[in-house]
Protein backbone atom coordinates (compact mmCIF):
# COMPACT_ATOMS: atom_id res chain seq x y z
CA UNK A 1 0.00 0.00 0.00
CA UNK A 2 0.89 3.85 -0.33
CA UNK A 3 1.17 6.25 2.07
CA UNK A 4 -0.07 9.44 1.85
CA UNK A 5 0.06 12.29 3.77
CA UNK A 6 -2.35 14.94 3.79
CA UNK A 7 -1.65 18.65 3.91
CA UNK A 8 -2.16 18.88 7.73
CA UNK A 9 -0.68 15.91 8.85
CA UNK A 10 2.83 17.39 6.54
CA UNK A 11 2.32 20.54 8.46
CA UNK A 12 2.07 19.06 12.25
CA UNK A 13 5.52 16.71 10.96
CA UNK A 14 7.31 19.63 10.15
CA UNK A 15 6.15 22.18 13.23
CA UNK A 16 7.24 19.48 15.38
CA UNK A 17 10.49 18.76 13.63
CA UNK A 18 11.54 22.68 13.83
CA UNK A 19 10.57 22.67 17.57
CA UNK A 20 12.96 19.53 18.05
CA UNK A 21 15.42 21.18 16.11
CA UNK A 22 15.80 24.72 17.82
CA UNK A 23 14.97 23.23 21.23
CA UNK A 24 16.99 19.79 21.47
CA UNK A 25 19.15 20.22 18.58
CA UNK A 26 19.69 17.76 15.01
CA UNK A 27 20.20 14.37 17.30
CA UNK A 28 16.51 14.43 18.79
CA UNK A 29 15.39 16.04 14.98
CA UNK A 30 17.17 13.04 13.50
CA UNK A 31 15.59 10.20 15.77
CA UNK A 32 11.91 11.77 15.06
CA UNK A 33 12.19 12.10 11.44
CA UNK A 34 13.65 8.43 11.30
CA UNK A 35 11.30 7.24 13.70
CA UNK A 36 8.08 8.42 11.67
CA UNK A 37 9.78 6.88 8.80
CA UNK A 38 10.40 3.97 10.24
CA UNK A 39 6.36 3.64 11.12
CA UNK A 40 5.10 4.65 7.87
CA UNK A 41 7.34 2.33 6.31
CA UNK A 42 5.90 -0.38 8.54
CA UNK A 43 2.18 0.58 7.78
CA UNK A 44 3.17 -0.29 3.88
CA UNK A 45 3.18 -3.41 5.02
CA UNK A 46 0.86 -3.94 7.72
CA UNK A 47 -1.94 -1.15 7.58
CA UNK A 48 -3.88 -2.82 10.22
CA UNK A 49 -0.78 -2.41 12.62
CA UNK A 50 -2.35 1.22 14.10
CA UNK A 51 -5.62 0.40 16.82
CA UNK A 52 -8.98 2.10 15.56
CA UNK A 53 -8.70 5.18 17.17
CA UNK A 54 -11.84 5.15 19.89
CA UNK A 55 -11.64 8.90 19.92
CA UNK A 56 -12.77 9.33 16.40
CA UNK A 57 -14.85 6.33 16.04
CA UNK A 58 -17.82 8.46 15.09
CA UNK A 59 -16.42 9.10 11.72
CA UNK A 60 -17.04 6.43 8.75
CA UNK A 61 -13.74 6.90 8.04
CA UNK A 62 -12.46 4.53 10.64
CA UNK A 63 -9.38 5.77 11.88
CA UNK A 64 -6.54 3.75 13.25
CA UNK A 65 -3.59 5.59 15.77
CA UNK A 66 -0.35 4.00 15.79
CA UNK A 67 2.33 5.39 18.68
CA UNK A 68 5.50 7.34 17.17
CA UNK A 69 7.11 7.78 20.93
CA UNK A 70 5.49 8.60 23.91
CA UNK A 71 4.32 12.06 22.87
CA UNK A 72 2.94 11.24 19.31
CA UNK A 73 1.17 9.25 17.49
CA UNK A 74 -0.15 9.27 13.70
CA UNK A 75 -3.44 8.89 12.78
CA UNK A 76 -4.54 7.48 9.67
CA UNK A 77 -7.43 5.65 7.49
CA UNK A 78 -7.24 3.01 4.55
CA UNK A 79 -8.87 4.18 1.54
CA UNK A 80 -8.91 1.52 -1.23
CA UNK A 81 -4.91 1.04 -1.93
CA UNK A 82 -4.01 4.02 0.44
CA UNK A 83 -3.14 4.93 3.52
CA UNK A 84 -4.14 8.36 4.11
CA UNK A 85 -2.48 9.90 7.50
CA UNK A 86 -4.21 13.10 8.41
CA UNK A 87 -2.66 13.94 11.38
CA UNK A 88 0.88 14.21 13.62
CA UNK A 89 -1.32 14.19 17.20
CA UNK A 90 0.64 15.47 20.63
CA UNK A 91 -0.47 13.11 23.07
CA UNK A 92 -0.44 15.80 25.98
CA UNK A 93 -3.21 17.57 24.29
CA UNK A 94 -6.76 17.57 25.29
CA UNK A 95 -8.17 14.41 23.83
CA UNK A 96 -10.93 16.24 22.34
CA UNK A 97 -8.89 18.37 20.25
CA UNK A 98 -8.34 15.32 18.09
CA UNK A 99 -11.60 15.43 16.70
CA UNK A 100 -11.31 19.17 15.14
CA UNK A 101 -7.67 17.90 13.70
CA UNK A 102 -8.69 14.96 11.77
Amino acid sequence: MKVIWLQRAEKALHQTGSYLLQEFGEVAYEKFIHDVEDMAYLLEGMPELGHYEPLLSHYPQGYRSIVINRLNKLIYYIKDDEILITALWDTRREPKSLTRNV
